[in-house]
């Protein structure tokens, strides 16, 4: 069987799927693999490394999908690419299937197996599949460089001849992958950090990286399933905000990574709270493309409040960091399509944890029993059936 990997069409995606060195790995288990000429080129992987890592370059996207019976892909596919799917074949991609019901139903109407990689369970046997941590990791390091080149001060104590320099006081909101790589980053810089999160057990993880753990006095825990966020009461919002509003008019740097999953991103800062920043202060918001954790963020832009303080809404960090993004993207493909193939074919097993969690669409319908939930309408087939 073949896999594809196709040039990444999505504006400003640097990303590319599967890199060479998985190429070469997924050739010897019997996988013949295509690469779209230039596809690698964002990560600086030229044509001729994945020729002689024993792919073929396919110049033009439409034969690609065409030959293909497993298409690899980093961003969802675009209207253009649902158009290039043919009946039977297997796309494994970020898909955010909670929020896009609209691309989910014209995948399932197109007869494609759909496999979301952002679906991947939390589970030990998964962890070598997850790519929302290892992007999340690369997003909260890139966020802490955006907001340290960003500050009109530095990080570190310094003292020098002129003087002492104090340390930049850092807000991380949200102890997941993405805050806890933050936290290590900042603290790498010389920044004094705290950080918040609704979920009580993430206290020990924030202090064993050498930040104040913020915690609101209450007995709620908003641990949930796969050790994800849940919302939480309107009581424990209230005194959360009150707790926030001290940290953040004090904090030079504000990053916020607060997410659950299928749902607008919980709104952490007010636009009130923002009044009460710090002029020349900096807010990195890394959920602006679920809508942001700031009331005022700009999903997509940077720019400076009336008070002064500047919100960088940028999207993608990931692929600002696109060599090793990338490399870590493809490990997880490839542990991926290993998993759910055998002998170079794929083999997907329906009482499997991995497949029942991540498979979308099969045989022209939506089989997630949770996305199918939310599914506006049914497909063409289910209507004539």
């Amino acid at each position: 069987m073949r896999v594809a990997i196709p040039k990444e069409v999505t504006a400003d995606e640097a990303r590319v799927a599967i890199t060479p060195d998985s190429v070469a790995r997924l050739v010897k288990k019997g996988w013949a693999v295509s690469v779209q000429a230039g596809a690698g080129a964002g990560s600086q992987i030229t044509d001729s490394e994945y020729e002689a890592a024993g792919a073929e370059v396919e110049p033009e996207a439409a034969p690609l999908w065409r030959a293909a019976d497993l298409v690899v892909k980093v961003r969802p596919p675009t209207d253009a690419e649902v158009e290039l799917v043919r009946k039977g074949l297997a796309i494994v991609s970020l898909l955010y299937p909670l929020v896009n019901v609209g691309l989910v139903r014209a995948l399932a109407d197109r007869d494609a197996t759909v496999i979301a990689a952002d679906m991947v369970p939390r589970t030990t046997l998964a962890q070598m599949m997850d790519v929302l941590s290892s992007q999340a990791t690369i997003a909260g390091y890139r966020a802490v460089l955006l907001a340290a080149a960003t500050l009109p001060r530095m990080f570190p104590l310094l003292m020098t001849a002129a003087g002492t320099i104090t340390p930049s006081k850092v807000l991380i909101l949200g102890a997941g992958v993405a805050g806890l790589q933050a936290i290590a980053t900042a603290r790498r810089l010389g920044a004094v950090v705290e950080a918040f999160d609704v979920r009580k057990a993430a206290k020990e993880q924030v202090e064993s990286l050498g930040a104040r753990f913020i915690e609101v006095p209450s007995t709620e825990d908003a641990q949930g399933a796969g050790g994800y966020a849940t919302e939480v009461s309107d009581a424990y919002r209230q005194k959360q905000s009150a707790l926030l509003l001290q940290s953040l008019s004090r904090c030079d740097v504000c990053i916020t990574t607060a997410l659950i999953p299928g749902r607008p991103a919980p709104k952490l800062v007010t636009a009130e709270q923002v009044q009460a920043m710090r002029r020349g202060s900096v807010l990195v918001d890394l959920a602006a493309e679920q809508g942001g954790n700031c009331a005022l963020t700009r999903p997509g832009q940077r720019y400076v409040t009336d008070n002064g303080v500047i919100i960088v809404g940028e999207l993608n960090l990931p692929s600002q960091v696109a060599v090793h993004a990338s490399q870590m993207y493809s490990r997880n493909m490839e542990k991926l399509i290993l998993h759910i193939s055998k002998a170079g074919a794929l083999s997907l097993d329906a009482a499997d944890e991995i497949v029942k969690a991540m498979l979308i669409c099969h045989g022209g319908s939506v089989v997630h029993a949770q996305v199918a939930a939310v599914a506006p309408a049914q497909t063409k087939k289910e209507l004539a059936a």
